[in-house]
């Protein structure tokens, strides 16, 4: 059972924004994308607030956030790039938060980990 309350004014943000005239999971995944590049200030600092299986971080790593991923790189999550040992590297937004960033940068990273908490899929 979802435990993130239903937050009205995000979900039509969401559906009018993010996914709007999406019909399958490659159109969201693609209107997700353009969302996030669109509104993410880059570069921006943020903070690893999980850790997951599949990335390096360890909570509370901090790092620069430079870009978007490559689409291909986001089609079944969102995926942002760091620099990392001297290398750029693909980390997943939803174990990111920003730091210092403007408002509407935190908007959406705010509208993308409600998305995650939610269970919702592309």
């Amino acid at each position: 059972m979802d435990r993130t309350p239903k937050d009205e004014e995000r979900e039509e943000r969401i559906d009018n924004e993010a996914v709007v005239d999406a019909y399958d999971s490659e159109e969201r995944a693609i209107g997700w994308h353009v969302y996030l590049d669109e509104r993410l200030m880059f570069p921006f600092r943020a903070r690893c607030s999980v850790e997951r299986l599949i990335s390096p971080l360890r909570l509370g790593d901090k790092v620069e956030v430079t870009g978007m991923a490559p689409e291909e790189e986001c089609e079944r999550e969102m995926f942002v790039l760091t620099r990392w040992r001297g290398r750029d590297l693909a980390v997943p937004l939803a174990q990111l938060e920003g730091i210092g960033v403007d408002e509407e940068t935190q908007e959406a990273i705010e509208d993308w980990h409600y998305w995650v908490a939610r269970g919702y899929e592309f």
